[in-house]
Formats: structure tokens, C-alpha cells, sequence
């Protein structure tokens, strides 16, 4: 099925960050490389997943989240920074997975039970962003999540801690590795509107990058 056909069938516009893996990525260590992504539109049949690093059509994978748990699937459509993962799962897999989409849909025209803390991290509805080295050097990356100081993100490459870059539009240094990303300290603090509408960057940027 493609992305936009999908667009049209009944689902939940939801964004829940998770991390999945892909065959044939490897880290030094030859351990299979993992990467956050973060859902977009979710069936119990289907989901539609912003990812740093797009597999080929056909390829299996991988993938965990939060609210949803473990899931299997197949690629069965893909474009820049977005990929469409049919889910294998059973009939009592899915009727579950239904009762969850229905709970965090009601949860989400809940203003009550919504959280709102002044200087929480963000969590983007569209991940893309990029990011830039000293040298220049463009890479493609997904932001996991954002505050007013920093930004965790993921992306094929890993800098050590200490590189400084720049994620989006503002500087900082990286700060700390984990299995699926890494974290960055921006040099200033700054307001949550600059720093959203900064850091994150259209696709079509990330699509440059990875040319």
C-alpha cells in the first residue's frame, strides 16, 4: 500500500517515539544498529513512522514503542524521512492494539489529562532536521526530542562527546551517546517558539543532506 492511500483509510494521527532496526545496519561492534523513530498515523493494521534512516520496500523490521510495545513488519512503501510498515501481528495482537489507539485518541482531545509543563522537552510532530559539522558536512537526522537547552536526536552518524555542531540552525556541543542516538547542549539557552521553529527543518533539507 502506498503512503498515500493509506492517508485516506480510518486511523490515529498519534505521535508516540519509539526505536526500530533495520537488516543489514550494523554498528562498529557488529551489533545491529538501532534508531528512534516516532509514529505519525496509526491502524491496527498499519503505521506510517518518521525515521532517520528509510529501509528499502520489502525489508523487515524491527520496532519498539512506548505506548504500543513490540512490533513486526514489512516496508511497504517509502519516501524521504517517512516510511509506511505493515504490521504482522494476530488477530488478538490487533484487537488490542485497537483498544490502545481508541484510549490515547479520547486521551487526546482530553485537555484534563494533557501534560503542560512550562519547560518540558518537545516531543515534534515532524522530526526532520539535519546536522551540520565543523567541516561543513550535512547529515540527515530525526529529533527524538527538544527543550530550551538542548536536543536529543538520531542519525546514522555518532560524533563524540565533545564534537560541537550544529543541529537545525543552532550550535552546540554533544554531550552524551546512547544505543540510538545522541544528545546536544546548545550554547545559549533559548525560548521554546526559536528553538522548535529552528531546530527542526523541513525534508526536502534532509533529503540534501543525504545526496
Amino acid at each position: 500500500m502506498a503512503i498515500e492511500q493509506f492517508l485516506k483509510q480510518r486511523a490515529v494521527n498519534i505521535v508516540v517515539v519509539g526505536n526500530y532496526t533495520l537488516p543489514n545496519w550494523y554498528d562498529p561492534t557488529g551489533k545491529l544498529r538501532i534508531f528512534t523513530c516516532s509514529t505519525t498515523r496509526v491502524s491496527p493494521f498499519r503505521m506510517m513512522v518518521d525515521v532517520p534512516v528509510v529501509g528499502k520496500i520489502g525489508d523487515r523490521l524491527t520496532s519498539y514503542f512506548r505506548d504500543f510495545g513490540k512490533f513486526d513488519g514489512l516496508i511497504s512503501h517509502a519516501r524521504t524521512g517517512r516510511l509506511l510498515l505493515e504490521l504482522e501481528m494476530t488477530q488478538s495482537m490487533r484487537e488490542n492494539l485497537a483498544n490502545k489507539l481508541s484510549w490515547l485518541e479520547k486521551k487526546q482531545k482530553e485537555p484534563s489529562i494533557s501534560e503542560l509543563r512550562q519547560d518540558a522537552r518537545i516531543v515534534p510532530a515532524s522530526p526532520h532536521s539535519t546536522v551540520t559539522l565543523a567541516d561543513g558536512t550535512i547529515h540527515a537526522c530525526a529529533v527524538v526530542n527538544i527543550s530550551a537547552s538542548g536536543v536529543a536526536v538520531s542519525s546514522q552518524l555518532q560524533p563524540p562527546i565533545g564534537t560541537p555542531l550544529a543541529i537545525g540552525a543552532y550550535i552546540g556541543r554533544v554531550i552524551r551517546l546512547f544505543s540510538d542516538g545522541f544528545a546536544v547542549k546548545f550554547i545559549e539557552r533559548q525560548s521554546r517558539i526559536d528553538v522548535t521553529r529552528l531546530v527542526l527543518r523541513p525534508s526536502s533539507l534532509a533529503l540534501a543532506a543525504n545526496a
